[in-house]
């Protein structure tokens, strides 16, 4: 079988292949240049509706609705717009080898496409609880939530398991969300996770407090501190009983893990010099290997406003990097030069009527201010980060467009503060008058 050949490769199929893709047009391309070789069977889409909108019981959100790049307020880019702009959408295809000294990828129905540029945007997979022998674990209705597959699989579970027992394995954004997702639909929810607050990583205590106590109120049970050790099955193989290691048995008809992913870099191991878990880049995207390109999830980089090297799994960043990738491809090109990646630190989440936006690092001393209380009708509360007598991060919830505008220009200023009382007593309006 000849090789397919093309002047440049995106692999992956995710939130950053279909970002890189509008900018390679932007930027000028001939047709039958550009590929984009992804495993899925669709054209690139926005990853986070399939934790939101595409599970809400009324209205729910459905391709080509969110195709790339509506996320941010772009143009959808359907399957057509790939084939006016003369690039070659191949879908369903899953490289299972790469030669980068070759520039060569290898499909597994051994269809091999050859390249002068790739841009790696491979993204995460999801950890799974049989990847550590968790005994059952295998069993039916016991879903992950990555790809729009498993959100079909799930969203049949939630029809056919109508007003039944879900189990939520993570305190994670994957575990928040999913949980009010499925109490959306009217389901019994459990959330269970080891740690002593949810989304450990980003909130402090005073953060989780909030939603902990809001999701109870819609009568989500949680249970901390402990982990699930074991499944056990009915004589169809669906998940029943969920084991837990404080010796609870909780009974289930649908289990959604959540216990975090991991960059898919395996493809490229002892070909690419890696840091972090990830492919290290320069700020420009540019791998150790001339040619090569890492975006997205895989991709560790200069961070320059913390002048430390980082790797980001977050939507906002997928789609910043491959803009930036492709400007660098074509600006090297052209012998011009381009401004370094210079990122700050985004992360959102919404679940039931509730909004949270972060900006920054979550270092240092914090701040709590303004209206945290879970039975609030509209809280709105956030906390900022200090470190060093400058103000680092910012969070906030319930927040208008503007107020959050203001707290991510605080995070990108970082401020002094005078002291952390007067901080407090501020609050939001610090943020508004910088």
């Amino acid at each position: 079988m000849a090789a397919k050949n093309f002047k440049y490769v995106i692999l992956g199929g995710g939130v950053s292949a279909g970002y890189a893709a509008r900018e390679f047009a932007k930027q000028g391309l001939k047709p039958g240049e550009l590929a984009v070789i992804s495993k899925e069977a669709v054209a690139p889409y926005e990853r986070p509706a399939l934790s939101k909108a595409y599970l809400f019981p009324e209205s729910p959100a459905r391709l080509p609705g969110f195709h790339v790049c509506v996320g941010s307020g772009g143009e959808r880019l359907l399957p057509e717009w790939y084939k006016e702009k003369g690039i070659e959408l191949i879908l369903s295809t899953e490289i299972v080898k790469v030669d980068l000294a070759g520039k060569t990828l290898v499909s597994g129905t051994g269809e091999s496409f050859k390249y002068q540029t790739l841009v790696i945007a491979t993204g995460s997979t999801v950890i799974r609880l049989t990847d550590f022998g968790v005994k059952g674990a295998e069993a039916k209705n016991i879903f992950y939530l990555r790809e729009i597959d498993d959100a079909d699989k799930l969203n049949e579970a939630i029809k056919s398991k109508k007003n039944g027992k879900a189990v939520i394995v993570g305190g994670g954004y994957i575990g928040l969300e999913l949980g009010a997702a499925l109490r959306i639909n009217n389901l019994d929810v459990k959330m269970v996770y080891p740690e002593p607050w949810c989304m450990p990583r980003l909130f402090t205590s005073d953060i989780a407090a909030f939603y902990e106590g809001y999701y109870a109120n819609k009568g989500i049970k949680i249970i901390k501190g402990t982990v699930a050790v074991g499944f056990t099955a009915n004589s169809d193989g669906e998940v029943k009983e969920v084991h837990l290691k404080d010796g609870t048995v909780l009974e289930a008809d649908i289990v959604v893990v959540g216990v975090g992913g991991r960059p898919l870099t395996t493809l490229f191991k002892g070909q690419v010099e890696e840091e972090k878990g990830g492919i290290k880049t320069d700020a420009f995207f540019k791998t150790s290997v001339p040619d090569v390109y890492a975006v997205g999830d895989v991709a560790t980089f200069p961070l320059k406003l913390y002048n430390e090297i980082r790797r980001v799994e977050h939507v906002d960043h997928a789609r910043k990097s491959a803009e930036q990738a492709v400007k660098a491809i074509k600006a090297s090109e052209e012998g011009k030069t381009i401004e370094e990646y210079d990122y700050l630190p985004f992360f959102y989440s919404r679940s039931f009527d509730l909004s949270w936006q972060f900006y920054g690092d979550n270092v240092g001393e914090t701040v709590l201010f303004g209206d945290n209380n879970p039975t609030s009708p509209k809280a709105k509360f956030g906390t900022y980060w200090i470190k060093d007598g400058k103000v680092v991060g910012a969070f906030l919830e319930g927040g208008s467009p503007e107020e959050n505008q203001s707290i991510a220009k605080v995070a990108k200023v970082q401020p002094p503060v005078a002291g952390l009382d007067q901080l407090a007593k501020e609050g939001l309006s610090f943020a508004s008058k910088i």
